[in-house]
């Protein structure tokens, strides 16, 4: 028989997956016939993990974008605007990043036969293969099935893939391995009846440490970091009883929430039916019709905390038992990893080593390799650029596995690949192997390790080529990586494409969201400068926006807050406590300069984007009357809303949550008024007025209503009006503070259209 994928496939994929992709192709073809309708069949192939995908607008422009594009499984016309006839994603679950060499061979066969010959690792453990046609998707997971890979529930309104630390089992600070509960939690909520009818996602993580930031638990739905108590057992004696912190209602997104703690100590056999209990209130009394407010994260802010634990906790009670709460108990000592057996390497080798280091070798030690708790054994952190890996990359990182390790490998939620239980003796021809790869980058947990979502590359609310830009900074910082002041090079840059965080930007030191500005009829793409974020401790603060850079001045907007932080440092301060501080305004004042855009004329490349050398957009331009620019009263009002949006940081800054509310709504106001008073001239400032006059004018007529949030954030200008400026609690004078940013955004953007 000839071999080929197909009967390579026989026998190999389990029976309700090989079930549920035979319905799937079936759908598709419903759907083509117009017998399924659109909108049951979205959320059908979401909960595949088939996305639609941006693709440069519908317009073909080879050659210059970030990731160049090649159709092996054919081309599309220009002008495409639906997953018929355009390439869209398939998102790949990978379960706590845990991943093994036949597997990573499957991806990279797949990537070059239905994609772009490129892997790309997400914040959240996932793998995506870009520009596939949806035609294709069954086939591609029936090989992915095949190696134990599933796409279902990767998107949609589901439980998304449950990520957990990289390093479990093999960290120094863990009370123990977290995987097996990662595992059995994934296994158990897949599919769940009870988890069918939520109104968004939900996402779920384990830790190992408090103090780390590699489960990022706070960021989550629900997020467990390991924990452990003494107890007398039954005869009298104490023993060490294993369970979980259990944190509620974090998220990121346009307003980030921070978890909540529901419980110091869950014990290891309720952390199946408290999650299932969670999941089922969410369910019930999550909300469905506005999307916005339709995470975990509005139920605990409804409720508070005390309330939603207590519903949850008679939600737990009314359960019926089911044996797989405990079950995989027994099971625990699967998931524990053994080395491979020593290579048989002589003394007189290992010693010409050890004076014979290749060049880059110490760099890569000191930043990729972690020495694990076991002695001898070490974790080696691969580095992805952007997190994207070829498919010869794969393959290469595919023997090495085989090689060095038990093929145990774990993506990361840096968007890298961990290679664990890799010996001392074989750290030096590993890094060989790696170099070979090209996967030998000496930046992991660096400032050269810069994170990005996909951006204006492929995703449809992209603003900004967040892509680009973060390809721009890791080059420019790779270049004097190793010159970089060690309190700089330990630092974390984030960058997102829009207000959604899918880049985790509220989290990161220094963090960068996409916005656009319109500058002499211009459309010139811009970043929202975040600073003040913590990524240890499990992503436990968020940094807020304090003002927008064109995108072109944000390598040099590095430079500066860098170079401030080197001379201004007071020592062993880090850079959350240096930038408290000091004052984002003082660090403002240091960027001051960079905030203006050159004329057209002067310099048209900050009119296109990093990685695309084409106009960004072009407005209509008008016709002045002198020779001077015509500047409109909408204009210079909402410059004047982004200085009292920065001004309500300042207040929070020193603690005046009154006072950060008081002026976040008056940046709300004066952005309001600033659209409004050219339909309504005679507008006063009485605040009354100007919410009456905004809702009638560009609220009621949608004219505020942009493509993708379309009217959402005014809601934030009309419940910060209508509760006023009583606000004392610092948590809620951040929230609005963040919805007011949102809010001038959105205004920005209809001044953009109306203009």
């Amino acid at each position: 028989m000839t071999r080929t994928w197909k009967n390579e496939l026989v026998g190999k994929i389990p029976p309700d997956l090989k079930e549920e992709i035979d319905v799937f192709e079936r759908q598709i073809a419903r759907r083509k016939e117009g017998k399924l309708d659109e909108a049951v069949f979205g959320e059908t192939r979401l909960r595949r993990g088939v996305y639609g995908q941006r693709y440069d607008n519908g317009q073909r422009f080879d050659g210059v974008q970030t990731r160049q594009i090649a159709f092996p499984s054919g081309d599309i016309s220009k002008g495409a605007s639906t997953l018929w006839d355009a390439p869209g994603m398939l998102r790949i679950k990978i379960p706590y990043g845990g991943l093994n060499p036949e597997q990573l061979e499957c991806l990279a066969a797949l990537s070059e036969e239905y994609s772009d010959a490129i892997s790309h690792v997400t914040t959240r453990q996932d793998v995506q293969l870009h520009f596939i046609q949806l035609d294709d998707a069954p086939t591609l997971m029936r090989r992915l099935a095949a190696v134990g890979i599933t796409t279902r529930e990767a998107c949609g309104n589901s439980i998304r893939n449950i990520t957990a630390c990289p390093f479990a089992g093999t960290c120094k600070t863990e009370p123990f391995d977290v995987t097996a509960y990662a595992d059995a939690l994934t296994a158990y909520l897949l599919g769940h009846d009870d988890c069918q009818d939520f109104g968004r996602k939900f996402k779920i993580s384990f830790s190992g440490c408090a103090a780390e930031a590699c489960g990022l638990a706070t960021i989550h739905d629900m997020g467990f970091i390991a924990a452990t108590r003494e107890v007398q057992n039954a005869a009298g004696t104490t023993e060490t009883e294993h369970g979980f912190e259990l944190y509620v209602g974090g998220g990121l997104g346009a307003v980030p929430h921070t978890a909540k703690l529901f419980d110091a100590f869950i014990p290891r056999e309720e952390v199946l039916p408290i999650s299932l209990a969670i999941c089922r209130v969410f369910g019930r009394l999550g909300e469905k019709r506005n999307r916005a407010k339709a995470r975990l994260k509005f139920v605990v802010k409804k409720l508070g905390i005390e309330a939603f634990r207590e519903t949850v906790r008679t939600e737990r009670a009314n359960l019926r038992h089911d044996p797989r709460w405990t079950s995989f108990l027994a099971d625990l000592d699967s998931f524990t990893e053994s080395p491979k057996a020593p290579r048989l390497i002589s003394p007189a080798s290992l010693k010409r080593s050890a004076t014979n280091l290749p060049e880059g070798y110490k760099a890569f030690a000191d930043s990729n390799v972690r020495a694990q708790k076991q002695d001898g054994f070490n974790l080696v952190t691969v580095s992805l650029p952007l997190g994207d890996a070829t498919a010869d990359q794969l393959r290469a990182l595919a023997d090495i596995a085989r090689r060095y390790t038990p093929g145990t490998l774990r993506a990361t939620v840096e968007q890298n690949i961990a290679l664990r239980w890799v010996r001392d003796e074989d750290l030096l021809p590993l890094y060989r192997d790696l170099r070979a790869a090209q996967l030998a980058a000496a930046t992991a947990g660096t400032i050269v390790d810069v994170t990005a979502c996909p951006g204006t590359d492929t995703c449809k609310l992209g603003i900004a080529s967040s892509r680009g830009l973060a390809g721009e900074l890791s080059e420019r910082l790779a270049i004097k990586n190793l010159s970089l002041d060690e309190a700089v090079r330990n630092l974390r840059i984030k960058v997102s494409g829009c207000f959604n965080s899918c880049g985790q930007h509220h989290i990161a030191d220094i963090g960068f969201w996409g916005v656009s500005r319109k500058v002499s009829g211009y459309t010139v793409p811009h970043f929202q400068v975040v600073l003040g974020g913590q990524w240890t401790h499990n992503g436990q603060s968020y940094g807020l926006a304090m003002g927008a850079i064109p995108s072109r001045n944000i390598p040099a907007t590095v430079d500066r807050i860098t170079d401030l932080f080197v001379s201004e440092r007071q020592r062993g301060e880090s850079f959350q406590h240096f930038v408290q501080r000091i004052g984002k305004k003082h660090v403002r004042t240091a960027l001051e300069d960079l905030f203006a855009v050159p004329s057209h004329d002067e310099d048209p490349n900050y009119y296109s984007d990093w990685g695309d050398p084409r106009e960004y957009s072009i407005g209509d331009l008008g016709i002045g009357e002198c020779a001077g620019e015509v500047i409109s009263f909408a204009q210079f009002g909402l410059a004047a809303s982004e200085r009292k949006i920065f001004e309500a940081q300042e207040f929070l800054e020193t603690g005046d949550s009154t006072g950060a509310a008081t002026r976040a709504l008056d940046a709300m106001m004066v952005a309001a008024k600033a659209l409004t008073k050219d339909r309504a001239p005679n507008l006063s400032d009485d605040a009354d007025e100007i919410v009456a006059a905004f809702r009638h004018h560009l609220y009621d007529t949608e004219l505020f209503f942009d493509p993708y949030a379309k009217g959402k954030f005014a809601n934030y200008l009309f419940q910060a009006h209508s509760a006023g400026a009583a606000i004392t609690d610092v948590d809620a004078a951040r929230q609005r503070i963040e919805e007011a940013q949102l809010f001038i955004e959105a205004a920005h953007g209809c001044h953009g259209r109306m203009s």
